[in-house]
C-alpha cells in the first residue's frame, strides 16, 4: 500500500504542472505543502521564473532553502494560483477545514488573493462531510480569550486551547503553554459533533468578538488533487459549490 506520504508526493508532482513561467505562486503551509515545495523548487533549479508568496515564516524558510524566490502579498497583491494541502475536503461542495497546522489566517489571506486555490491531498482528506475526522481550528485575540471560549462554547463546540505542551492541552485556566501563530494569536481547537451546515457556521464564529479567523475555508478552493492507491484525480470546482 502507497504511504501518505508518497500520496502527496504525487499529488504535489501533478499540481506543480500547472505552475507557469513569471507567476506569483501562493505557497501553503503543512507537510502536504512541504512536498510542492520541493517540487517547485526542482522546477525554479531548471530556469523555471516565478515568485513565491509564502503563507508562514516557517514556509518562507523552506521556500529560501530550496531556492524559491519570496516576496510578499504587498508587492504582489493578486496571485495567479496558490497552492496548499487541506485536513479534510468534502469533495460535493469543495468547503474545507484547514489550519491544523497553525497557519489559517496566513493561508486563507493568500488563497482569496488567488485567482485559483489548488488543493493537494492524499484519499484519506477526503470526507462525507467536514468535523468527521477532527476539530475545526479557529484563530482568536489572546485578550479576553475566556469569553471567547465561551462564546464558541455557546455555539455547541468543544473548546481547547491549542498547546505546545500535549500535557497542557485542555488546561483551560492557564495560557501559559499557549501555541502562539506568526500573527501572534492563540488557537482553539473546536470539534463540533456535527457540521451540517458549514457555510452558516462559519459565519456564525467570525460573528463572535474576539475571533481573527476560522478553518473552515467556503467557496475558496476552485481545484483539488486528490491522490489514493488507484491513481491521481483531479476535480474541478462543481458548478454552484460554495
Amino acid at each position: 500500500m502507497t504511504t501518505p506520504d508518497e500520496l502527496k508526493r504525487e499529488a504535489a508532482a501533478v499540481a506543480v504542472q500547472y505552475i507557469a513561467e513569471g507567476m506569483a505562486v501562493g505557497l501553503g503551509t503543512g507537510t502536504t505543502a512541504d512536498f510542492f515545495l520541493q517540487a517547485l523548487g526542482a522546477r525554479v533549479q531548471t530556469g523555471l521564473r516565478v515568485v513565491g508568496v509564502p503563507t508562514s515564516a516557517r514556509t518562507e524558510a523552506r521556500a529560501r532553502e530550496l531556492g524559491i524566490p519570496v516576496t510578499t502579498l504587498d508587492a504582489n497583491p493578486r496571485l495567479a494560483v496558490t497552492v496548499d494541502g487541506a485536513d479534510e475536503v468534502d469533495l460535493a461542495t469543495f468547503h474545507l477545514v484547514k489550519g491544523r497546522g497553525g497557519a489559517l489566517l496566513r493561508e486563507k489571506i493568500v488563497a482569496v488573493a488567488s485567482d485559483l486555490e489548488i488543493i493537494i491531498v492524499d484519499g484519506g482528506k477526503v470526507v462525507p462531510a467536514l468535523g468527521a475526522k477532527g476539530t475545526v481550528p479557529v484563530e482568536i485575540i489572546p485578550f479576553g480569550w475566556h469569553n471567547t471560549a465561551a462564546a464558541l462554547t455557546a455555539l455547541g463546540a468543544a473548546v481547547e486551547l491549542r498547546s505546545l505542551d500535549p500535557a497542557e492541552a485542555a488546561n483551560t485556566a492557564s495560557a501559559e503553554h499557549a501555541f502562539v501563530t506568526d500573527s501572534g494569536n492563540f488557537i482553539f481547537d473546536c470539534h463540533w459533533p456535527a457540521i451540517p451546515d458549514p457555510a452558516a457556521l462559519a459565519a456564525q464564529i467570525k460573528a463572535i468578538t474576539g475571533v481573527v479567523e476560522h478553518g473552515l475555508f467556503i467557496g475558496i478552493a476552485g481545484r483539488v488533487i486528490v491522490a489514493a492507491d488507484t491513481g491521481v484525480q483531479v476535480y474541478e470546482r462543481p458548478s454552484g459549490a460554495g
